[in-house]
């Protein structure tokens, strides 16, 4: 299954960068996240 993982600005909360990622890179992403304080906002990717 994949992610689109959206990074999002600190002060204003609007997306700043966006990834597809597969289950697996989820999880990396969360942890490095996590370490620095990043907000990020994770949904599942829609097939095309």
């Amino acid at each position: 299954m994949r992610f689109e993982i959206l990074r999002l600005d600190d002060a204003s909360g609007v997306a700043t960068d966006r990834l597809i990622v597969d289950a697996e890179t989820v999880g990396q992403y969360v942890k490095d996240a996590a370490a620095t304080g990043e907000r990020l906002y994770i949904r599942p990717c829609k097939t095309v």
